[in-house]
């Protein structure tokens, strides 16, 4: 069916960012005030580049939004009414694809990670903003998630089997059948199959996100954890001899670049929450990482400048995004260059 089409990476050139604002009807509700403030830094970074397209709930969230964004942002923002869930728009939004013919937009099914969460509303989304959309909407019937996936450029998708195989998501198909599905849904050739590595608090059953990156075709950014008496020691060890093994189409080795993880986030109860800085959100020119205020924060900047050269490495607040479990990836959802009309309506 996509044959002639391919998934772009995401340093293809964009147009816009996606991003769904939180209001008192998510899960965001106790900590609203301060979320806030952090979804402002997040799209006004993204504003130095491209004008944010932000869903809101209603026409008093809108005004709200503006108000809140008045004057932050060198590219005007564009808020568009449109209900929704959840805030973390990378795993509903439409997923650009790219060929002879131009572009395709593919719309997966979304269940809310596997049905933990309600996610009606979510899984409308990218029809109910058809009128936004340049390229052709497709829908697919299959359960899959921005966040779970990562590409190369070059015709290989990287994904965790935790997620893709071993959760709650098209349970009626075995791994044969979803890799099938997959690479030609989304215009790849092979899968590499990350089993080992995981992040303790991660609800999205070991998002690809969180865990391990392309950022080029040669290299791969991913999560390390050198304190021998954390529980991500191991895990993440063979996570990194995992990816060791991995190869380039050629044969060759990536290049394998490590960032240990945040000083450990924990919830009000005492619970161990997902902190990575393999969360990031690459722009044309720059790319947007999540800080904690920890000692950590100033080598994952200084690691990511090297592995984005021409690019300007902006921190965001990370720590009331990671309470919900997520960070300025998964609340983002690129729109690459001509996927949106070029007067919005």
């Amino acid at each position: 069916m996509t044959k002639h089409f391919q998934l772009l990476p995401e340093w293809a050139e964009q147009a816009s960012v996606l991003m769904a604002w939180p209001h008192a009807s998510t899960d965001w509700q106790p900590w609203l005030e301060a979320i806030e403030q952090d979804y402002v830094a997040l799209a006004a970074a993204i504003a130095q580049e491209v004008p944010p397209l932000i869903l809101c709930q209603d026409q008093a969230h809108q005004d709200h939004i503006h108000s809140l964004l008045a004057g932050r942002c060198p590219h005007a923002p564009h808020l568009v009414i449109q209900p929704y869930n959840d805030t973390w728009c990378r795993d509903y939004g439409p997923l650009t694809l790219h060929g002879q013919a131009g572009l395709r937009l593919l719309d997966f099914r979304f269940n809310g990670w596997g049905d933990k969460y309600e996610a009606t509303l979510d899984n409308a989304i990218n029809e109910q903003l058809q009128s936004l959309w340049q390229p052709p909407l497709h829908r697919v019937d299959f359960e899959l998630e921005g966040g779970s996936i990562e590409t190369d450029g070059q015709g290989t998708l990287l994904t965790t089997e935790h997620c893709l195989l071993g959760s709650n998501r098209n349970t009626d198909k075995d791994r044969r059948q979803i890799e099938a599905l997959v690479l030609e849904q989304l215009g790849l050739e092979r899968t590499l199959w990350l089993s080992e590595g995981a992040l303790i608090g991660d609800d999205t059953d070991s998002h690809i996100d969180n865990l391990a990156r392309f950022s080029d075709p040669e290299t791969l950014v991913y999560a390390r954890c050198a304190d021998k008496s954390d529980p991500h020691h191991a895990p993440l060890c063979a996570m990194e001899a995992q990816l060791k093994t991995f190869t380039q189409t050629d044969g060759r080795p990536y290049r394998l670049v490590p960032i240990d993880l945040p000083s450990p986030q924990w919830d009000e109860a005492g619970k161990r929450l997902p902190g990575s800085y393999i969360n990031f959100l690459i722009l044309n020119q720059s790319v947007i990482v999540p800080v904690f205020n920890c000692p950590q924060d100033q080598a994952a900047i200084s690691t990511l400048q090297r592995c984005f050269p021409g690019k300007s490495i902006l921190g965001v607040p990370g720590n009331n995004l990671i309470k919900q479990y997520g960070g300025p990836h998964c609340a983002t959802m690129q729109l690459p260059k001509g996927v949106l009309h070029e007067v919005l309506p």
